[in-house]
């Protein structure tokens, strides 16, 4: 079918889809554990997904992996130097290894305390501190896979990751099922059920990486080289960007706190909307990392107004994408809501956080595109100025202000995509500004 489409539109689609795919089939394998445990309570529910929320300290740890193998990589495909992306790639594998080991063991210790700070209801801390402790043991797994598809996506094979996501997707269904409700001879473990199957899988897909990697099935050298260089140039992008995504992660933790104040059904309606929301990004996203990689292979090569060229038309097509998806969030949430849970309360206020946010989608566009491609130039600390600033001035203290004085939740989602409309006209005008051209990595 992309035959029919533009050269220049085949290049964007061929790594866009796979990876939209691939971010989708990702996003479903973690709200799986949602709609499964939906059908036992909507304590189960809020446990499970301020379990889910709070392992974004995790992801914002894992930014620096992302981001810097990305930006590294990519420049070195581009410029056609596969022996010196392999050294790279070999690298960061190691420092993923070590770095793993600290998060496990603070996440560990830690995790479990967040459902008692954000003062939640008896039943949701004891579900919540049994699942969160579970994950703990998958740290090292997907610390390295993110490197791994990280630097697969880097050199435009997007296919790849997609085709394993799709079996550990399925996989994951299962052994939830037979976890969580004691299929067929195995233990009813409930929402520790689900903590366990998603181990599993995470193990399991590290597992398919490491042999197609030894095997000589990717486009990289194997090796366990190690170059203190190549580490230092990746970490001079991904430490602001890690820097960035861990400060934006306390401060929707924060907003969490929020929410909290509006009772169970708000937090657990909250928590199932930002999942439904995740959903319809993550074509979204799939384009963002397809913009990442196109910006750098185009630096790598000299040839800054491709990677401009390049980005705007994956604009195009994540802006397009999102504006479609967002009419099924304005006008049929409860459809969507009632697939993670029968509770009416619950379906109600998920419903309405998906029509808040259903209205954002296209600036959400901009803002997911334009930072990629950005930090796919290496402007890690303009993303992290502008994020930060427009979430605290724009975000998180309007919604405190706007809840004291109207008590109102709709108040604080209005202040919600408030931001996300500042970010957009920041982020395009930065990115049209073209300073980003002359950045080094």
């Amino acid at each position: 079918m992309l035959r029919h489409f533009p050269t220049k539109h085949q290049k964007i689609l061929k790594l866009s889809i796979p990876a939209a795919i691939n971010s989708l089939l990702d996003m479903l394998q973690v709200i799986t554990d949602l709609i499964m445990v939906g059908r036992i309570s909507a304590f189960a529910v809020a446990a499970v997904g301020l379990g889910l929320q709070s392992l974004m300290l995790i992801f914002a740890v894992l930014t620096v992996l992302h981001v810097g193998t990305s930006a590294l990589l990519s420049r070195f495909v581009g410029a056609g130097r596969m022996k010196r992306a392999s050294i790279g790639l070999s690298t960061l594998l190691r420092f993923a290894l070590m770095l793993s080991i600290p998060a496990m063991i603070a996440w560990y210790f830690l995790a479990s305390n967040i459902y008692v700070w954000f003062g939640t209801a008896p039943e949701v801390i004891a579900l919540g501190e049994s699942y969160v402790r579970t994950l703990t043991w998958m740290m090292p797994f997907v610390f390295m896979k993110l490197v791994f598809v990280s630097a697969l996506n880097s050199a435009g094979d997007t296919k790849t990751p997609m085709k394993v996501k799709i079996a550990s997707i399925f996989l994951n269904v299962v052994l939830n099922y037979l976890l969580i409700f004691g299929k067929y001879g195995f233990p009813e473990l409930g929402v520790m059920g689900a903590a366990v199957g998603t181990v599993i899988v995470n193990a399991l897909e590290l597992m398919v990486y490491v042999i197609l990697y030894i095997k000589q099935k990717t486009p990289y050298i194997p090796g366990w080289h190690y170059s203190k260089s190549l580490l230092s140039r990746a970490l001079k992008v991904g430490i602001p960007a890690s820097i960035e995504r861990s400060l934006t992660f306390g401060s929707f933790m924060l907003f969490t706190v929020v929410i909290a104040h509006y009772g169970t059904a708000v937090l657990a309606g909250y928590q199932i909307g930002l999942r439904v929301e995740g959903l319809a990004f993550m074509p979204g996203i799939g384009f963002t990392i397809a913009a990442m990689a196109l910006m750098g292979q185009g630096l790598g090569a000299k040839k800054p107004e491709q990677a401009r060229e390049d980005v705007l038309l994956v604009l195009k097509y994540t802006s397009g994408f999102m504006f479609i998806l967002s009419f099924f969030m304005i006008f049929m949430p409860e459809k969507i809501v009632w697939f993670f849970t029968n509770d009416a309360a619950t379906i109600e206020e998920a419903s309405l956080y998906l029509r808040i946010v259903g209205v954002s989608q296209i600036p959400l566009a901009f803002n997911f595109v334009l930072s990629g491609a950005l930090r796919g130039a290496g402007a890690s600390k303009k993303t992290l100025k502008i994020n930060l600033t427009s979430l605290w001035l724009v975000r998180i203290v309007p919604a405190f202000l706007l809840s004291w004085y109207f008590d109102n939740i709709l108040f604080v989602y209005l202040a919600m995509i408030s931001d996300t409309f500042v970010k957009a006209i920041w982020l395009w005008r930065t990115f049209n500004k073209g300073e980003w051209q002359k950045i080094k990595v």
